[in-house]
């Protein structure tokens, strides 16, 4: 959990109107802005749909073999793998022409919390 310091809001800034509380305020603002950047690349339908087919299957997929699951032609599967694994919720190698893809342990653990939301 994120360390957080506190401030006493001014009653002044806040009309009078109620009593001074506490407001907490984060110290991590770059955990803040990288949990935001993997709920982003969750958000899509697509992007979501891709990393199930890569949690799902053992062994790491090639960019190719997700036209048979996808609307998407290759270009734009490229570019929300590309999205993914900016986020690292996916790696990948190239082999040869081709880059194969997996699910990160990071990738893995997001799904199953998306999940746990229905």
């Amino acid at each position: 959990m994120a360390q957080t310091s506190t401030r006493q809001l001014d009653t002044a800034t806040t009309g009078g109107c109620c009593t001074p509380s506490v407001v907490p305020v984060p110290v991590e603002s770059s955990r803040t802005v990288a949990l935001a950047g993997r709920l982003k690349a969750l958000a899509d339908p697509t992007r979501l749909r891709m990393l199930e087919l890569l949690v799902e299957n053992p062994e790491p997929l090639c960019v190719c073999e997700f036209t048979a699951f996808l609307p998407q032609r290759q270009p734009t599967i490229s570019h929300h793998l590309k999205l993914l694994r900016t986020a690292g919720l996916v790696n990948s190698e190239k082999r040869g022409v081709w880059s194969y893809f997996w699910a990160t342990e990071e990738g893995k653990r997001s799904l199953a919390l998306v999940h746990t939301l229905f």
